[in-house]
């Protein structure tokens, strides 16, 4: 399993962006009264451990029937966490979660993105709340800016509202608001929502995950553009990647969480080894015992192909 290298940043070392630069980055210049919450017993840590103990965690965990979400529920689960999932999906799509920690401590409610009240009610019993919410195409009811920017705002600012102790925000290694990709400009502007909101979040930035159920190994297995080819720009040997496993990444979040100095710093996840994209990707095909075509394909034919599966994505 690859090894998680961390690289922690304090705040004050990101760069800012002015909210005049993005039309969806709003300034909290509103003074707003931080509720005083009161120790709740089961906050308090008891056993000896395991997932029938309580370690004092009381999560909420935004974007939890992701990918990565289900490995962040497993871990929390496991060392006897209180565990509150908000969901828009249908109960099916949630048995998974329910072996996932002990009798009671697995709480799912229903909410709306869009609705301030539905996010606070997510948060009101939890004093850590975890932001996975995430999507790699636009859809006619959320947009990047929604998702990436907006979304997290209203979280990061109910959780500062809510008196929350500990806020974890997902972004990705290469967000940058100089990025040619919308994907990864709404991801850096969205650090910054955040960080303006809640200015003790715990950033972080994962390069490409992998494991059984992601979309990076098994998006290029899967490819079925030309019969057997492998579209690649400049097959893939411009291109390097340095991906990291998805329990890993989970287990940063939980360490995170229970370190008391990662409050404010900003953390970059990535494996311990570099590979060219088109290394990777026959070493797939060759697992697969499949034969590995590469096919040198055009840049401006694959962002035109990426545009027309952003404005296709469907409802949302």
């Amino acid at each position: 399993m690859a090894t998680v290298t961390l690289v922690s940043r304090p705040a004050s070392v990101l760069s800012k962006i002015s909210s005049n630069s993005y039309p969806a980055l709003l300034s909290a210049a509103s003074v707003t009264t931080v509720q005083q919450r009161k120790l709740h017993h089961a906050l308090i840590p008891k056993g000896k451990g395991g997932r029938s103990s309580f370690s004092g965690i009381a999560a909420t965990v935004f974007g939890a029937t992701g990918f990565l979400g289900r490995y962040v529920v497993n871990r929390l689960g496991r060392i006897g966490s209180q565990i509150i999932i908000p969901h828009r999906c249908d109960q099916y799509d949630l048995m998974h979660f329910r072996p996932m920690g002990d009798l009671g401590q697995i709480i799912f409610l229903e909410w709306d993105a869009r609705n301030k009240d539905s996010i606070k009610r997510a948060m009101e019993h939890s004093d850590v709340v975890i932001n996975l919410v995430g999507r790699e195409w636009e859809t006619r009811n959320f947009r990047f800016e929604d998702v990436f920017v907006t979304i997290p705002q209203q979280i990061a600012r109910a959780a500062r509202e809510a008196g929350i102790t500990k806020f974890v925000h997902m972004s990705h290694l290469n967000a940058d608001i100089r990025s040619p990709s919308k994907y990864l400009r709404n991801k850096a502007v969205g650090e910054t929502a955040v960080r303006e909101e809640f200015p003790d979040a715990i950033i972080m930035k994962p390069s490409e995950m992998f494991g059984r159920e992601d979309r990076f190994f098994n998006y290029y297995a899967n490819m079925r553009w030309f019969g057997n080819a492998v579209p690649l720009i400049a097959l893939g040997k411009k291109t390097v990647k340095q991906p990291v496993h998805v329990v890993d990444v989970a287990k940063a979040i939980i360490s995170a969480i229970r370190d008391p100095d990662a409050n404010g710093k900003t953390y970059a996840l990535v494996g311990p080894n570099r590979y060219l994209l088109h290394d990777l990707v026959e070493y797939i095909y060759a697992v697969a015992h499949r034969p590995f075509v590469p096919y040198p394909l055009p840049r401006p034919l694959f962002q035109e192909k990426e545009g027309r599966k952003t404005h296709d994505g469907g409802q949302s």
